[in-house]
């Protein structure tokens, strides 16, 4: 599928032309090709270090595009820090303060060079009609308006200076007491077909695709590696090219959650595609959204969804995502909910994939939710079952009270582009709440067990 990256060249200069005094050139062709003879160059480098101050990360190769206008002609430069890339284009950053209530949207900084650079690599010098594979969208320095969900999780926390050991509210818990279960089903879990867990429950959960319910996806992140497991997909036989550490290989009855690097996320299950000998897995992606991000290696992605959250609104999507869970809950709501009302309005989907260099993988929406694609079997073999919130402050000695939700997991492994990715990435930037939380990959739990795991694991009909 063919990828639609990002900033549109021809766009700008369509701007430029009407609003350029006669300080600056009106031919494209002079204005972002000719560095000699216009004195352009050294406006860019004028830019490049009057700016360096706002440069968070340097490029890593050249898609990057230099108009050089903002010390030749001053009255444009103001346009230049509402430019943001959608897919494969460096963000750019604004100076300390700038960014008011919003937080801190890290990325990349584009400087006027940047874009001059850009308008050269797609050939567009010469051809001023010439249609770019770049568009561009603004970059909020500020979102208006109030966000009804911030701090919503907190209704469901206790006290931060207790530990497990006290149950307090929905935080963490010890899993088992004298040897006796005190939990309820956790995730991620085993999804091979045929699989089931010993813990008995009478929870049935959501077994339709979740935009048949009420429901609405209210965050996306992803995990490194696979916190579920099924076999011959995303198991402990999985492959990688190691540049984020070491997958879990091991087993699930000697699921270990110390398999990591000094400071890094913990890798759970990596998939079987890498290919040291395919080009398509190590020829590493320009990265400008996403952060901590690699080719080859195996990510896990989540869509919470909530019949709580704030559907259909600017407000849908929210970092953390329990804002966005618990965004139009109450105290009292919560109080009343048994566990069969907690699995109807509360779910997770999950797709695992291997990032790929190609674009033949291109999927545009990723924020929106699990891929259903008859054609690449994508979404068709979908495990369901009841678990709960996974992450690394949890593992089977210290469980999640957030339970019973419902799980909806696709046992399949999907190759997909890293421009999937990073369009995800650049679409989380322009959510009305701050999401950079969410754009590098978090620790993946180990496998749970399966005394803690539930014993109403079903298949989906993505066609129901």
């Amino acid at each position: 599928m063919a990828s639609r990256p990002v900033i549109s060249a021809a766009l700008w200069l369509a701007l430029l032309e009407q609003n350029v005094g006669a300080t600056c050139p009106d031919d494209a062709d002079v204005d972002l090709c000719d560095d000699d003879s216009t004195g352009f160059q050294q406006a860019e480098e004028e830019l490049d270090e009057s700016s360096s101050a706002f440069l968070l990360q340097a490029p890593s190769r050249a898609l990057v595009m230099s108009l050089a206008l903002a010390p030749v002609c001053g009255k444009h430069s103001a346009w230049l820090p509402l430019i943001a890339s959608i897919a494969g284009l460096a963000t750019p950053a604004a100076a300390a303060g700038d960014y008011d209530d919003a937080g801190d949207h890290s990325g990349l900084t584009m400087t006027c060079g940047d874009w001059k650079q850009l308008y050269k690599d797609e050939e567009c010098c010469g051809e001023p009609e010439k249609i770019s594979n770049y568009v561009s969208v603004p970059k909020p320095h500020h979102r208006s308006g109030t966000n009804p969900c911030h701090n919503a999780k907190a209704l469901t926390q206790g006290d931060p200076d207790t530990g497990p050991e006290v149950r307090e509210a929905m935080d963490n818990f010890y899993c088992f007491e004298d040897a006796v279960r005190q939990a309820g089903e956790q995730a991620g879990g085993d999804v091979t077909r045929g699989y089931l867990g010993s813990l008995e429950t009478d929870v049935v959960p959501i077994s339709v695709p979740y935009f048949k319910t009420a429901l609405c996806p209210v965050n996306v992140h992803w995990h490194l590696g696979a916190e579920h497991r099924s076999e011959g997909e995303y198991d402990e036989a999985g492959t990688s090219p190691g540049h984020a550490g070491t997958p879990d290989a091991n087993a699930p009855a000697h699921a270990d959650g110390d398999r990591r690097l000094d400071e890094s996320p913990r890798y759970g299950y990596s998939c079987h595609h890498y290919d040291a000998g395919d080009s398509t897995f190590t020829t590493e992606y320009a990265w400008k959204h996403c952060l901590e991000m690699h080719v080859g290696e195996t990510y896990e992605v989540h869509w919470p969804h909530s019949a709580l959250g704030a559907c259909g609104t600017p407000n849908q999507y929210q970092s953390p995502f329990y804002d966005g869970v618990f965004c139009h809950a109450t105290s009292q709501l919560l109080g009343s909910l048994e566990p069969q009302n907690i699995a109807d309005n509360v779910g997770v989907q999950g797709q695992v994939f291997t990032i790929v260099n190609d674009e033949q993988y291109y999927y545009p929406d990723l924020i929106r939710g699990m891929i259903v694609d008859v054609d690449h079997d994508m979404g068709q073999d979908v495990a369901v079952y009841t678990g709960s919130t996974t992450g690394t402050s949890r593992d089977n000695e210290v469980c999640s009270a957030y339970t019973p939700i419902t799980w909806q997991v696709d046992r399949k492994c999907h190759l997909i582009s890293a421009s999937s990715f990073d369009k995800m990435c650049a679409d989380m930037k322009q959510m009305r709440d701050d999401m950079s939380m969410d754009l590098h990959p978090h620790g993946a739990r180990e496998l749970v067990l399966q005394e803690l795991s539930a014993n109403n694991q079903a298949d989906l009909d993505p066609a129901r």
